[in-house]
Parts: C-alpha cells; sequence; structure tokens
C-alpha cells in the first residue's frame, strides 16, 4: 500500500529573521522564499517554497492538506513577503498628466502615491488591474466597475 501523505517539513525564522526550510529529511535551507504562482487570480493554489539561489525545493498545490501548524508557518512566510494594497476608493488625483499623485483608500488605510506614467497601469485578467507606484509597491483593484463612479471616472483619465 503506497502512502500518499506528503513528507512533513517546517519553516522557521533564523535569528537574522530570515526564513528556513527544513526538509522531511532535515536538511536546512536557509534565505528561502514562500511565493505564489498565482498570487491574483488564484492564491490559494500553486505555492513554492524557493532556495537562496532560487531552485524550487518543494511545491505545493494546497495548504489544505498540511497539518495546521504548518499551514500557518506557509502563511507567515507569505505575509511578510506579499504586500499589495488593494485600493478600494481613489479619493483624488493631482494632475491627469503623469508624473501624478495620487490619494486613494486601500483596504490597509489611506495613502498617496506618485503616479510615474500610464504604463505603470496593467490590467490584468478582466476588470483587475495592477497599478506600480513610484516605489516599486504594487497596488491592485480587483475589479473597476466595483469602483464608486467618482474613482471610475479619475482612473479612466488614465486608461
Amino acid at each position: 500500500m503506497m502512502n500518499n501523505t506528503k513528507p512533513a517539513f517546517s519553516l522557521r525564522l533564523n535569528v537574522s529573521g530570515r526564513w528556513v526550510y527544513v526538509s522531511s529529511e532535515g536538511q536546512a535551507h536557509e534565505d528561502v522564499q514562500v511565493v505564489r504562482a498565482f498570487p491574483i487570480s488564484d492564491p490559494l493554489h500553486g505555492i513554492s517554497i524557493v532556495s537562496a539561489d532560487g531552485y524550487e525545493l518543494l511545491w505545493l498545490d494546497t495548504l489544505d492538506d498540511l497539518p495546521r501548524e504548518t499551514q500557518q508557518q506557509v502563511n507567515d512566510a507569505l505575509a511578510s513577503r506579499e504586500f499589495m494594497p488593494e485600493i478600494l476608493r481613489i479619493n483624488a488625483v493631482s494632475t491627469y498628466a503623469t508624473p501624478s499623485v495620487w490619494d486613494v483608500q486601500t483596504d490597509r488605510g489611506d495613502t498617496s502615491f506618485t503616479l510615474k506614467g500610464e504604463e505603470d497601469i496593467r490590467r490584468l485578467v478582466g476588470q483587475t488591474l495592477l497599478i506600480d507606484d513610484s516605489h516599486g509597491i504594487h497596488y491592485l483593484i480587483r475589479d473597476v466597475a466595483a469602483l464608486d463612479k467618482h474613482s471610475r471616472r479619475l482612473l479612466d483619465h488614465f486608461l
């Protein structure tokens, strides 16, 4: 009879605050990254643990099969790497030409950022947009149609 369970592994933070992957064989890999294959379109499936030199150490189709403690370790590692505020409302823009300062409400609070150029607004799947600010922070608009009329009107000037 075959055992189809995933081999046990663990993730932990070292004293430098970097993630360490420990394989089921007990081999430790320092400074790993935990990344989602499809962070926007399918964030619950396809998670990879990648070594410091870019090699995949482990692929997870889903976290559902993992023990709760391991799920939490993976989620903590993902949260420490991912920072993509979702824009809920565009309050104002400084000008319709770029560069332009945007005052927005996000799921993480109010903020402002500078849009360098219209090419920094990318259409993803359907009505989803990804906006890169001048500091390299990515902002997500999950559904343009779900924005209020004022926000859509301001956004239309840049699309």
